[in-house]
């Protein structure tokens, strides 16, 4: 187990004292006059609630509990650090990434037996994935019920990359399956167009690298397209559940020397690896990048922009692409259930039967449909056929008003705690999310509708390969894990050495990128990268053993 120096703990005392807005000090739990019982809850990734929504409400009717919700009010949040220190802790808690801490200093209890006992709709919905959640083989204690949804579909996926709907279109529609196809149609689109209506400079390809989004834009999109590997953050896994780190992949060499190439042949934005994320989005808002390598949650600002603006055209693809046709796109790949962060009950709890019947509630059909569509007859109906629908002016509602979660309590407290995944049916036949094929289909715009359309498919992810022709991996997504002070410490070191290994072998002079990546690769090699596979690799083999058990 991990030590925790007391300099550092009491360090984050003194950062931490005046800046949370709650965990105080915990009082004395106890039943109200209406015999409810108030638990405390701390959210580190959450925010202000009250308890006083439709949904709140239901819940405590249902289950006799109300959550006293405290959250973080500070970006460089300490809080969990200071309940340590203090040994001070809510009821429940939501740790993120700090779990680790919390387990180390023996503050989240064993929830095994309580859920043998009291828990068959948590046993229900994690299935054959329950051993999972156990810690590790040295210590097989469930600690937390984890934050991610249990199974599901991916209706919507934004790719491995984004193309303009508008370099599509002058392709008739052709979906460029390989490197060279979509080099192939950005070159003919720049040539056709060097600049925008407005006489912006077209650019082919841009990144946001100037700060921890390499990871995202330049680090992630390697593992997808070169080796067709799932996203592990920065480690590539082979059938043998042996490790690696992922930039010593001799196929991720070939994927950057086409990214060297690009940058020279003035595709890739020359600004990539300096300008600031701000820059980047105003770029991709001006409807002058034609290619991204993302996701998303990252750029989606800009498309909003773009929407406004009227100029659908400009908005993205979303492509399977990869290096070469043998390699296959994992986008909608189910990984398994994702373990490491999650809700757990704290050794402070007095009443831990009924936090857990609580969180048991959660998991059942009733408390599904009830976090997830909210109040019967007023968030949503049920038709003949006994399916749940909601009416074209709540989903409008649910949509365009900012604070509709907050107020009606719909789709609030679904997360963190434990959920089943998009499409996933409960035994009435409709999906225990709102979110279904049906509703994706409906909220396409005119440029979703017409590549559909061409395509000849439902779904913009119809033209990817599916999820069922990838077997489930029998460990969890390696980027969640909790994982030993040694190997986050040689890790962050390595990402350092890649981060900028990456970009001076992409910027380097071309005759000279297999030199440059030999001397990434050598520093990683100092830095410790094959003790990082090591343990790595250990940790994963010690999981598959969980869940075989």
């Amino acid at each position: 187990m991990r030590k925790k120096h007391i300099g550092a703990i009491m360090l984050a005392v003194s950062l931490t004292a005046g800046l949370m807005a709650g965990c105080k000090g915990k009082e004395e739990d106890s039943y109200g006059e209406d015999g409810v019982l108030e638990l405390e809850f701390f959210n580190k990734d959450g925010e202000e609630c009250l308890w006083d929504d439709p949904v709140a409400q239901a819940l405590t009717e249902a289950t006799g509990v109300r959550l006293k919700i405290d959250y973080p009010v500070a970006s460089q949040d300490l809080t969990v650090a200071l309940m340590i220190a203090e040994q001070n802790f809510p009821d429940l808690i939501y740790a993120k990434g700090d779990a680790a801490s919390l387990i180390d200093a023996g503050a989240l209890i064993d929830m095994t037996d309580l859920i043998e006992q009291y828990g068959p709709n948590i046993k229900k919905m994690y299935g054959d994935e329950l051993n999972k959640l156990k810690y590790s083989e040295e210590d097989p204690s469930i600690y937390q019920l984890s934050s991610y949804a249990v199974g599901g579909t991916k209706y919507e996926h934004s790719g491995n990359v984004q193309i303009q709907w508008a370099v599509l279109k002058e392709n008739d529609y052709e979906v460029p399956r390989t490197l060279d196809d979509l080099e192939r149609m950005i070159k003919a689109y720049m040539k056709a167009h060097p600049t925008t209506d407005e006489g912006l400079s077209t650019i082919g390809i841009t990144l946001s690298a100037a700060d921890w989004r390499w990871m995202i834009t330049l680090g992630n999109p390697a593992g997808y397209i070169a080796d067709g590997q799932p996203d592990n953050g920065q480690w590539l896994v082979d059938e043998n559940f042996n490790a690696t780190y992922k930039f010593s992949s001799d196929k991720e060499r070939e994927y950057f020397r086409w990214l060297n190439r690009m940058y020279h042949e003035g595709i890739l934005d020359p600004e990539f690896a300096t300008q600031t994320h701000e820059d980047y989005i105003a770029k991709i808002s001006s409807g002058r990048v034609l290619c991204l390598f993302d996701t998303d949650w990252d750029y989606m600002d800009a498309e909003r922009v773009l929407k406004a603006d009227g100029k659908l055209d400009k908005t993205y693809a979303p492509l399977p692409v990869t290096m070469s046709e043998d390699v296959k796109c994992p986008a909608l790949m189910y990984q398994g259930l994702v373990t490491g962060q999650g809700v757990g009950i704290t050794t402070a709890c007095k009443h831990p039967v009924e936090a857990i019947k609580f969180l048991d509630y959660i998991c059942s059909d009733e408390g599904q449909v009830l976090v997830n569509w909210g109040i019967k007859d007023v968030n949503y109906f049920v038709d003949e056929n006994g399916r749940r629908y909601r009416t074209p002016e709540e989903v409008e509602e649910a949509n365009s008003n900012k604070e509709y979660k907050r107020n009606t309590g719909v789709g609030f407290y679904n997360y963190p705690f434990p959920t089943y995944g998009v499409g996933v049916e409960d035994p009435t036949g409709s999906t225990y999310t709102t979110a279904s094929k049906e509703a994706v289909m409906n909220e396409y715009d005119e440029e979703e509708k017409a590549a559909c359309k061409a395509w000849g498919v439902d779904l913009l992810v119809d033209i990817f390969p599916q999820a069922d022709e990838f077997p489930v991996p029998e460990f969890s997504p390696v980027w969640a894990y909790i994982k030993p002070a040694e190997l986050d410490d040689i890790g962050n070191k390595l990402d350092e050495v890649a981060w900028s290994g990456l970009i001076s072998s992409i910027i380097g002079k071309q005759e000279a990128f297999d030199s440059n990546y030999d001397a990434m690769i050598a520093s990683l090699e100092s830095t410790g990268m094959s003790r990082a596979e090591e343990i790595l690799t250990e940790m994963i083999k010690e999981r598959v053993s969980l869940v075989e058990e």
